[in-house]
């Protein structure tokens, strides 16, 4: 049961690759919140709001190879699988993959074919 308080939060950091600015953003559930969309509605909302208020190039988020619901938390949203990282994170004493996802951008700022402005 839910009863008051925050249900968890999202967050986004902002990175690069060279000059390029991007952000990489996360989101953490309480437990009891898991498995109802709320982090799904959450994300998609964030994600919206990043793209109306900053200039966005790209977005990403990573997370483990084993959090299935946030990947798929993350597909709904729009991220695509872009590839796995091999010993991206350190727990329990070894190395843990991660799956990195991107939002490369939205369709009338993205380049490549499917923009029309290969």
């Amino acid at each position: 049961m839910l009863s008051g308080g925050a249900l968890g939060i999202v967050a986004r950091r902002r990175t690069s690759a060279g000059r390029t600015p991007y952000w990489n953003v996360g989101a953490q559930l309480r437990p009891e919140a898991g498995g109802r969309g709320i982090g799904t509605a959450a994300q998609h909302l964030f994600v919206d709001h990043l793209f109306a208020h900053f200039y966005v190039v790209r977005l990403e988020a990573d997370t483990r190879t084993g959090n299935v619901a946030e990947q798929q938390s993350l597909e709904n949203v729009g991220f695509t699988c872009e590839d796995v990282m091999r010993a991206a994170g350190f727990r329990d004493g070894r190395g843990r993959d991660a799956v990195m996802r991107g939002d490369g951008a939205r369709p009338d700022t993205a380049e490549g074919a499917e923009s029309g402005r290969a």
